[in-house]
C-alpha cells in the first residue's frame, strides 16, 4: 500500500504539470489560471453543499437510533473529493468532482463497500465492538 501511496505522490503531480503546460498552450496561460480557480470556486461550493447535507443525514439517523454507515461513507467521500479540489490542476479537480456529485460518488461507495468487505474477510481490516 505504501508503494502505491509514493508512486501515486510522484506521478499524479508530473502528470498535473503535463496537462495544466498543456492546457495552457491551447488555451493560454491567463485562461488557464482562471479555469484553475474557477474549478477551485466551483468545488469548494459544491463540497460544502454535499457535506452540510450529509451531515444533517447524519444527524437524523443518529437521532433515529440509526447507524449512518453510508452517510459517513459519503462524508468521506466528500472529505477526499474536497481536499483533491484544493490541488490546483484539472486531474485531481476531475477526480475531486467524481467524488462530489452524488451519482458518481454512489459507484464510489460501491467500490469502498466492496473492498472494505474483501479487507474484513481477509482480516486486514478489523471492527472491535464495544
Amino acid at each position: 500500500m505504501f508503494r502505491i501511496l509514493a508512486l501515486l505522490m510522484i506521478v499524479v503531480p508530473v502528470m498535473e504539470l503535463w496537462v495544466l503546460m498543456t492546457v495552457g498552450k491551447w488555451i493560454g496561460a491567463w485562461y488557464t489560471i482562471g479555469l484553475v480557480i474557477l474549478t477551485g470556486v466551483i468545488g469548494a461550493w459544491l463540497a460544502k453543499r454535499e457535506g452540510l447535507h450529509t451531515l444533517q443525514l447524519i444527524r437524523l439517523q443518529l437521532s433515529q437510533g440509526q447507524m449512518p454507515g453510508s452517510a459517513l461513507i459519503d462524508g468521506a467521500c466528500i472529505l477526499v473529493g474536497g481536499a483533491t479540489l484544493l490541488t490546483p490542476g484539472f486531474i485531481t479537480d476531475a477526480v475531486g468532482f467524481l467524488l462530489l456529485v452524488p451519482y458518481t460518488r454512489n459507484i464510489f461507495k460501491a467500490w469502498m463497500r466492496r473492498l472494505f468487505e474483501r479487507w474484513i474477510k481477509n482480516g486486514t481490516f478489523i471492527i472491535i465492538r464495544r
